[in-house]
């Protein structure tokens, strides 16, 4: 059979542009399939709006703190109307930066959604395209929990429409305490908005360390936010004008707006995977370690094969996969293999690589906890950003597990560490590495003196010492 592309993407969100890029580039013919906005969730109703709204609302705070608001709306018009103000940014970085990358690309964009006929064919309305390798990169959508009466309230935001607000409400209940909810919690309330978190876990940011999650609950207190670990939404009603909530502690909860951020979903039944056999449940395409599905010319990546959803390991996915395509078996990439950082840009931003407490623990390995704290760094005294610490969880012979960082900064400082991890780079080598001082990534330097300090206290060592010194 002769095919029209050596490559088809179904689905034009990191993963996916990853993949049409990259292949484009390498001189592959490519089609690409896009229904609603090229970048995806991430670019337009994801982590870029959202940063853009954080730190609109970071400025917001400090003209609060100054009691010049009248100054704000005048020196920062966009704090009477940051939605607006984001809108035209995102449109900006989609025709003026992210529409390049596809020069090379037969873009089929807004024309439908796209079908498989077979396994190497795809539909969207009328147009039939042909393909030698399918990527699906079509991610996933809010998931609404199954709460009574939750159905029949109007108005429910989610990530996918809260950056279409208007005006900034007075009071929302927030139902998730995990990255997106974290987020624009701390956003909301700098803007203005009465804050009240509803959250099934133990702690802020589940997925990571718990005295993080404690930390940052403090200083979401400290701010005005209400923080409510450990409950259940069991009852939700619309009256009034209002949205009203009861927990299964029977505390009612009443607000303007209501945003889930519960978790997330899947949704393949446009893509009618049944007519290329490819199988899925409802947490995602089946895939292996290569990221292939079980039809050999087929492959899933992003969140819609349910594995980290996370732009970067999207992105990280789609060069994966497509490198698999092309390398003999015994070459192939395990993606499963890479570890993942992250980081929840709140104030202070939280960033994870790596095995937790929890985890370690269950595996019956040794750690030790080692932990350099920004309020015992000059730098960090001097910036005012004593808040915050680096905590890594490592082995007697330093093997470092994983790696915990709260603070400002921890963004750009946990990739070290992902590379620690990833490469079994021991923590002795850390210590040796040379860090620009002062800058805050000098405290991973700090955290590995500190674990060398504490092998010192060894009176075996302290003789071997005394013995080497003397020649």
């Amino acid at each position: 059979m002769k095919y029209q592309y050596d490559i088809i993407v179904i689905g034009l969100g990191p993963a996916g542009m990853a993949v049409s890029a990259m292949g484009s580039e390498m001189g592959l013919k490519v089609c690409a399939i896009e229904n609603r906005a090229v970048g995806g969730e991430c670019m337009n109703i994801g982590c870029i709006p959202s940063k853009a709204l954080l730190q609109i609302a970071k400025q917001r705070k400090m003209f609060t703190m100054l009691e010049d608001f009248e100054l704000a709306k005048v020196s920062m018009p966009e704090v009477l109307k940051p939605f607006e103000k984001i809108a035209n940014d995102i449109k900006y970085i989609n025709d003026k930066k992210t529409m390049g990358m596809f020069k090379k690309v037969d873009l089929i964009f807004r024309e439908g959604m796209a079908e498989f006929v077979n396994k190497n064919t795809i539909k969207v309305g009328e147009k039939v395209v042909t393909g030698r390798k399918i990527f699906i990169a079509t991610g996933t959508k809010p998931a609404i929990p199954p709460i009574e009466g939750i159905d029949k309230i109007e108005g429910i935001l989610t990530n996918e429409n809260i950056f279409n607000l208007e005006e900034v409400p007075e009071s929302m209940t927030i139902l998730g305490g995990g990255a997106i909810g974290s987020e624009m919690a701390q956003a909301f309330a700098r803007l203005g908005t009465k804050i009240t978190i509803v959250h099934m876990d133990a702690h802020l940011i589940p997925v990571g360390d718990s005295s993080a999650g404690l930390l940052l609950q403090e200083e979401f207190e400290k701010e005005g936010i209400e923080v409510l670990n450990g409950r259940l939404l069991k009852k939700a009603e619309q009256k009034d004008g209002k949205i009203h909530l009861w927990t299964d502690r029977d505390e009612e909860l009443v607000s303007e707006k209501l945003l889930v951020a519960a978790g997330r979903k899947v949704d393949f039944s446009a893509l009618k995977l049944e007519n290329a056999g490819v199988k899925y449940s409802n947490k995602g395409i089946g895939v292996n370690k290569h990221l292939r599905t079980n039809r050999k010319n087929i492959y899933a990546v992003g969140d819609c094969n349910g594995n980290f959803l996370l732009t970067h390991a999207a992105m990280h996915q789609g060069m994966l996969a497509l490198m698999n395509t092309m390398m003999p078996h015994g070459m192939k990439y395990n993606f499963r293999k890479f570890v993942v950082p992250w980081t929840v840009f709140t104030e202070p931003e939280v960033s994870r690589v790596g095995l937790q407490e929890s985890q370690l623990d269950k595996m019956g390995k040794k750690y030790q906890i080692i932990e350099a704290k920004y309020e015992d760094y000059g730098a960090a005294i001097a910036e005012n950003l004593g808040i915050g610490s680096v905590k890594i969880l490592v082995s007697k012979w330093g093997r470092v597990y994983g790696a915990t960082i709260v603070g400002a900064g921890s963004g750009e400082m946990i990739g070290e560490w992902a590379l620690v991890i990833q490469r079994k780079i021991n923590l002795f080598r850390v210590m040796f590495l040379q860090h620009s001082f002062p800058t805050m990534s000098f405290l991973s330097k700090r955290v590995s003196e500190m674990w060398m300090m504490e092998k010192m206290k060894s009176n075996f060592l302290k003789r071997m010492i005394r013995f080497m010194f003397r020649f």
